[in-house]
Parts: C-alpha cells; sequence; structure tokens
C-alpha cells in the first residue's frame, strides 16, 4: 500500500476580514520523503499556507492533515510533526545558539538525555559559536541557526521559506546541502523560493501556486518537458535590415541588426536545415549557441496564462 501523503489539503480556502480571497479551495497531497518546492508570486498564497500549517494562521473552511492528524482534530500532534524556517530572522540577541535550541526543545517537552543540541550546532556548522550572543551573529549564521532550531524535536517534515533569501552563493551551497542530508535521512522537506534554479536543482517534485489556486503539480523532470522548445542563436559578423527569406520556415525573431533566434522543438531538432538555411542566406556567423527551457520559462507561461485567465473571469 501506498504511504499517505506527509500533508494534505483538501478545498482549502481563507478569506481575510478585509475580503482578501487568499486560498481558494485548494487541493493538494506532498509525499513522505519528497523534496517539494512551492513556487508563485508575492501576494499568491504561498505564506498564508504555510501559516495555515503552523497553526498562525486559522482557515476559513477545508481539511489539513499534517503526517496524517488533521489541525483541528489534533492540533497538538500536527504541530509536533512539522518544523517551521520562516522567511524572517527573528532572535532574542541575548540568547546564545546553545541556549536558544534548549529553550526551544523544552518548549516541545524533549527529555534532556534526548536533546540533540550538539549534533543540530555542528550539522549547521555552528559549534564554535555555541556560546556568542545571537545578535553577533551574521545573516547566514542567524539562517543556519533557524534551521538548526525548526528541528529539536525531529519533526518529520520541515518546512523551509525562502531559506537562502539574501545570503552568498557559498552559504547557499552549503544550505542546500543540508537540506539534501536532511532529506536523505527521510524528513519531508516543503521548499518555499524566489530563486527558481533553487527549485530546480533541490526539487523532485514542484507545485505552482497563483492567486491562491493551485495551477500546476508535476514532478520536475515532467514540469520541465512541458515545453517543447530550444532556441538557436547565432550572432552574426554583420548587421540584417530584416530576417532572410531562407529563415522563414522557421519560427525566427530579431531581437538585434546582428542577432537571429530561432525557435525549435526538442523533439524535432533539424540542425542541418538551420546550417542549409546559414549558407542559402550567406551569413557569416560570430557566435552560435543553443539554449533549452529551463524552470523560468515555464514558470512565468503559467502565470502569465492564469493572470490572463483571472482578467477575463466575470466580477461576481
Amino acid at each position: 500500500m501506498s504511504r499517505p501523503p506527509a500533508i494534505r489539503a483538501r478545498k482549502l480556502e481563507k478569506r481575510y476580514a478585509g475580503g482578501v480571497h487568499a486560498l481558494k479551495g485548494i487541493d493538494l497531497d506532498i509525499p513522505q520523503g519528497s523534496l517539494f518546492g512551492l513556487l508563485g508570486p508575492n501576494g499568491a498564497g504561498k505564506s498564508t499556507f504555510i501559516n495555515i500549517l503552523a497553526g498562525l494562521v486559522t482557515k476559513t473552511s477545508g481539511k489539513v492533515d499534517i503526517w496524517g492528524f488533521d489541525i483541528d482534530d489534533n492540533p497538538r500532534n500536527a504541530r509536533v510533526s512539522i518544523g517551521v524556517v520562516p522567511q524572517e530572522l527573528v532572535f532574542d540577541a541575548f540568547f546564545t545558539p546553545w541556549e536558544m535550541l534548549e529553550v526551544q526543545a523544552g518548549m516541545y517537552g524533549v527529555p534532556k538525555h534526548q536533546r540533540r543540541t550538539e549534533e543540530l550546532l555542528r550539522a549547521v556548522r555552528l559549534w564554535d559559536k555555541r556560546d556568542a550572543y545571537s545578535r553577533t551573529l551574521s545573516g547566514g549564521m542567524k539562517r543556519r541557526l533557524l534551521v538548526a532550531k525548526a528541528m529539536v524535536h525531529s519533526p518529520p517534515v520541515l518546512i523551509l521559506d525562502e531559506p537562502t533569501a539574501g545570503v552568498d552563493i557559498e552559504l547557499r551551497q552549503q544550505l542546500w546541502g543540508y537540506v539534501r542530508e536532511l532529506n536523505a535521512r527521510g524528513v519531508t522537506i516543503v521548499l518555499t523560493t524566489h530563486y527558481l534554479e533553487e527549485a530546480e536543482e533541490l526539487c523532485d517534485t514542484i507545485a505552482i501556486i497563483n492567486h491562491g489556486e493551485v495551477i500546476c503539480c508535476e514532478p520536475t523532470p515532467q514540469l520541465l518537458a512541458r515545453i517543447d522548445e530550444k532556441e538557436i542563436v547565432l550572432d552574426l559578423d554583420a548587421p540584417l535590415k530584416e530576417v532572410p527569406e531562407a529563415f522563414r520556415r522557421f519560427h525566427t525573431r530579431q531581437p538585434r541588426p546582428d542577432r537571429l533566434v530561432i525557435q525549435i522543438s526538442r523533439q524535432e531538432v533539424d540542425l542541418d536545415a538551420v546550417i542549409a538555411a546559414i549558407h542559402e542566406a550567406g551569413l557569416r556567423i560570430r557566435d552560435l549557441r543553443t539554449s533549452e527551457t529551463d524552470l523560468e520559462d515555464i514558470f512565468l507561461q503559467l502565470t502569465r496564462a492564469d493572470d490572463a485567465e483571472a482578467q477575463r473571469e466575470p466580477v461576481r
């Protein structure tokens, strides 16, 4: 039998008092053991969804289970089943990392002999800062400390809300490594990020939320295969007044006088025909390169299509 999802949402709605309809009947399953990406533009509903899971926002209607526990019927068990790393860096300036993790473990009722404070501080490379006041830590150190803080009670589900926002490339790579390590141990990871390459690199499944609705939820390779396009970029030795007749058989655009961009299907790549067109037009090529669809292309296409659809809907 297949395992139940780590997180299951059914017909999840949230309307705020001011009339904002933040979530519009979301249905979403996040598999156990997955590294799940949750993407969407600002105001899409991601933070509302996460805050409902964390118990910080009360849903209007619908049902949510975390690790099999209904958040209404078993709120304590549901909240113990997740750790949340918030986007904001909120710290008590006079607590050390060691004290912060010990206090957090105590709040979750973790007995002293079962606490993992040293293990967690070493894992996030903060053992040498265990006795420093948190106010003296760099932004990257604070980000790592938040990850450790979320793991003090060994939750099976970890939610990372923009975990690498504002950190340098080296630290981002370190955090990626630790996230992969946690996932390899069986922790289900839910990642929200504005760095699309981060989601493409880390996540095995990606859901895209826009206007409070899930507009796509697919395995990452399947999502990347949605748009079957490849571009061939030709940089020319001399500028052209218009696209040569030999290239009219392709979908060709001319972003500047000395460049042609040809869009072709990745499944039906006919480079011989492109090369023949180059010779037929008598072009001299300074540079030739290709590019394939990435997650950013798909994200923009899906959200733009959804925005256009939303604008066509009649006002209720």
